[in-house]
């Protein structure tokens, strides 16, 4: 029972690094793609745009690609559950685990992304415009 439990404790270790990074990335891209647009933004506020727009606007720019991520994740889930299960000697085939995993991914995703968009309904309209 060790060796196989110690290679669940690696796969959970190396998926959750793996998550980590993934939400660095997302957090990264956004918070620099924020920063370039405050122009826009400003411009964006300054002529009528609602915060719950601006907020729909950043988190939709990041959870685009994380949501067709997660298709393709869950995708290759299914396609390489037999190998999982011949590894940990665990099924993985079932929908609740899966939906539970992509769950976890995408509530992470959208606290990654939230904390750019929030940076983004700071953003002084008049302080954007002179900037340009």
């Amino acid at each position: 029972m060790a060796p196989r439990r110690f290679n669940m404790f690696l796969l959970t270790i190396f998926a959750a690094v793996a998550l980590l990074l993934a939400l660095v990335g997302v957090y990264g891209v956004l918070a620099y793609s924020v920063g370039r647009r405050t122009a826009e933004i400003g411009l964006r506020v300054a002529l009528g745009a609602t915060p719950r727009s601006v907020l729909a606007l950043i988190i939709g720019q990041g959870m685009r690609p994380i949501l067709i991520g997660i298709g393709v994740g869950l995708a290759g889930a299914v396609g390489l559950s037999r190998f999982v299960s011949s590894c940990c000697s665990t099924s993985s085939r079932r929908p609740s685990d899966l939906r539970r995993s992509g769950m976890l991914v995408m509530v992470a995703a959208l606290l990654s992304c939230y904390v750019p968009a929030l940076r983004a309904l700071r953003i002084d309209p008049v302080a954007a415009l002179r900037q340009e």
